[in-house]
């Protein structure tokens, strides 16, 4: 399993999640930030999945 991040920032930048998990490979780890998102309702927020080497995944503005 690799690490990635999911990190969600407010219009200011402030930085209102930040969690690791893990997933097999960057499609899962795509579809388990995104269920994170939506599980915390942030899904309309900035946010970003990367991978532990600073890869990023996932990016929405």
């Amino acid at each position: 399993m690799e690490s990635y991040y999911v990190t969600v920032f407010d219009p200011s930048g402030e930085t209102l999640l930040n969690e690791r998990f893990e997933a097999l490979n960057e499609e899962e780890a795509k579809e388990k930030g995104k269920h994170l998102m939506k599980e915390k309702q942030f899904s309309e927020h900035t946010h970003r999945v990367v991978h532990s080497s600073g890869k990023m995944i996932v990016f929405h503005r």
